[in-house]
């Protein structure tokens, strides 16, 4: 699915582009994935499981953006992705109704309001696709990532004890939160 371009103004005024991710960002998806994925442990992957070629990135959004049940958006700031989201919406009747969505960003944009403008995207979309609910899960300790969940109207709605364990053995549990839409 495509994403209708976007001018946005971040909170310290800087301007940036919403926009569906493009063939020629396939390197620079693949970087900000291996980055972010270092930079916190919020992120589901570490840095040594982004093995994706670029022919392989390039395929997937490809996919993406063909998808009628999927989308991802990049905010992009000077020419350089900050962060994307993405949405992906149940395939089969009984669960149509339901997007499950995901946001990372650059740790050096946190802070700036790009969180809040992507889901305000998401939303809008989702309510455009007519769903009912959007879904997401994080990471205990994310406590940032939650702020930003229940401002956009997120609620927890159940826990899944040591659902994740770190590389130093100690386990984490995942919290699933819920927006009626």
């Amino acid at each position: 699915m495509l994403f209708h371009s976007k001018n946005i103004t971040l909170k310290d005024g800087t301007q940036a582009l919403l926009r569906s991710p493009r063939i020629e960002d396939a390197q620079s998806l693949l970087d900000y994935l291996k980055t972010t994925a270092g930079e916190t442990e919020f992120v589901l992957k570490y840095p040594e499981e982004c093995t994706m070629t670029v022919e392989q990135e390039e395929r997937f959004i490809q996919s993406i953006n063909d998808s009628p049940t999927n989308i991802m958006i990049v905010c992009e700031i000077d020419g350089r992705i900050a962060g994307n989201c993405s949405m992906s919406i149940g395939g089969r009747m009984k669960i149509r109704h339901r997007g499950s969505v995901a946001i990372a960003l650059y740790q050096e944009f946190w802070g700036r309001g790009i969180g809040t403008k992507l889901f305000e995207a998401l939303i809008a979309i989702g309510r455009e696709k007519g769903l009912l609910q959007l879904e997401l899960e994080f990471l205990e300790g994310n406590e940032r990532g939650r702020a930003l969940y229940e401002k956009m109207g997120f609620e927890v709605v159940a826990v899944k004890p040591d659902a994740y364990c770190l590389k130093d053995g100690s386990l984490r549990k995942e919290y699933m939160m819920m927006k009626k839409l």
